[in-house]
């Protein structure tokens, strides 16, 4: 099949150097990925996921597959390989009565949210609304009310999914069960998700953000650190437990998802509680409804920044690991964000999902973001140092979260039994490695 076939073939495009629309498709969230795909086939439907996979594979082409773009080492760009952009593919369709989403594989968060949240419903969907459902979801899919209604993956009802040979199938539980193990949190190894169908739940659209500020150089950072984490434990669902360390000073609070009297209580109690004795340097109760909490981080997290991260799982958070995430010294440091799990998320026994750590207590990502090419060695470098001094508390990491840590970062993201299940199923599924653009699962011959 030659390119003029294959756009024959679709209703969508087959974009290629020099042509309109190529250069604004291959441009992803990192800035720092600037590679040129032989061919961009922007999708209209499924039908075009499959012509496109076969195609490639015909062609012995890297094939990449393009959502919201968010992945940190831009796998979704592959130079002189075929890059398969989802984004045509972007509607959502609410049925009210069964309180079920269909979202099809280019959807954002935004558009699942908002869609959701016309008929009062929601599902776990991130904290950014420009990042791709299909890639949070299949990695796993942490959000605001992941303690509530569990990861973005645990409410999956089936899949539509393109696989290495170009069949269109239908997963779930029933009928591929090995397929729909591994779709719930391994990454996109096993076939291009075309739709998700999403189990909804009531929602009443309201939020609360609690934000506490201590500045580093005294003790007061330190000590509510310890508060902020103690408290965390017993904390509602409601609740989800946030830190943010940037320069100088330490943003510690909580995010309230769910009825709002209550949580004007309940999250005015637990400020107050975090804040002891010590005044801090700013405190803020922020209501919102729920849709500008799923977008009020989009600048900061917009497009076109070089970015570099590094991510750790920690089952606990102990006084030594609260000393050294505020041991700060040196330049060009990341900006830390802490996010608390457990709740519905712990409630899902480990073994059903390919997602691994449901233990964590929180997630720890150590984030740089700059302008300009001449500093990328030494941001980059300066966030792996400050990253380093974690790795000993470490009890894992998020997939969603690894860059370009290689096979030791899925080693740290899948458990060894869940490791060996998940190749036993990419030598059914993908023998070849035809999806190794991700956080790769290798068949056991290659």
């Amino acid at each position: 099949m030659t390119r003029t076939s294959l756009q024959a073939a679709i209703q969508g495009s087959v974009l290629g150097p020099g042509d309109p629309g190529y250069d604004e498709a291959r441009a992803v969230w990192n800035g720092m990925i600037d590679r040129r795909p032989r061919y961009v086939v922007q999708c209209a439907e499924a039908a075009d996921v499959v012509a496109a996979v076969r195609y490639g594979a015909d062609l012995g082409l890297e094939i990449g597959v393009r959502c919201g773009g968010h992945g940190i080492v831009g796998h979704a760009v592959p130079d002189d390989g075929l890059m398969i952009d989802l984004r045509p593919m972007g509607g959502v369709t609410v049925d009210p009565l069964t309180r079920r989403a269909r979202v099809q594989g280019g959807a954002l968060l935004g558009a699942l949210d908002r869609a959701s949240q016309a008929h009062g419903l929601a599902t776990t969907a991130g904290n950014v609304s420009h990042t791709g459902v299909g890639g949070l979801t299949l990695g796993g899919g942490m959000g605001w009310l992941a303690r509530r209604h569990g990861l973005a993956c645990d409410n999956v009802a089936s899949f539509e999914l393109v696989t290495a040979s170009g069949d269109l199938i239908h997963v779930d539980a029933e009928s591929h069960p090995d397929l729909d193990w591994a779709l719930r949190g391994g990454g996109g190894n096993f076939g291009i998700v075309t739709a998700f169908d999403f189990d909804l739940h009531p929602e009443p659209g309201q939020a609360i953000s609690a934000e506490l500020l201590f500045p580093l150089e005294d003790g007061r950072a330190a000590a509510a650190m310890r508060r902020w984490r103690d408290l965390s434990v017993d904390a509602p669902r409601e609740a989800t437990f946030t830190a943010t360390i940037s320069g100088t000073m330490v943003a510690l609070g909580l995010v309230w998802v769910g009825d709002p009297v209550v949580g004007r209580t309940r999250v005015s109690e637990l400020a107050d509680r975090l804040t002891g004795a010590a005044e801090p340097a700013g405190r803020a109760i922020d209501p919102m409804t729920y849709l500008r909490l799923q977008t009020r981080e989009d600048d900061v997290e917009g497009h076109h920044w070089r970015r570099y991260w590094k991510g750790h799982y920690f089952s606990e958070l102990g006084d030594a690991v609260i000393d050294a995430l505020l041991a700060r010294d040196g330049a060009d440091l990341p900006d830390v964000s802490l996010q608390a799990y457990g709740g519905a998320i712990a409630d899902v026994a480990d073994e059903e999902t390919a997602f691994s750590r449901r233990d964590a207590a929180f997630e720890f990502v150590a984030a740089s973001r700059w302008s300009s090419p001449d500093d990328d060695e030494r941001r980059m470098s300066a966030a792996r140092r400050y990253a380093g001094t974690m790795d000993r508390f470490a009890s894992g990491a998020y997939v969603n979260v690894l860059g370009d840590d290689g096979e030791a970062g899925i080693r740290r993201a899948y458990t060894p039994g869940k490791l060996a299940r998940l190749t036993a199923i990419k030598d059914a599924h993908d023998p070849g490695n035809l999806f190794h653009l991700n956080q790769n699962i290798r068949p056991s011959a290659g």
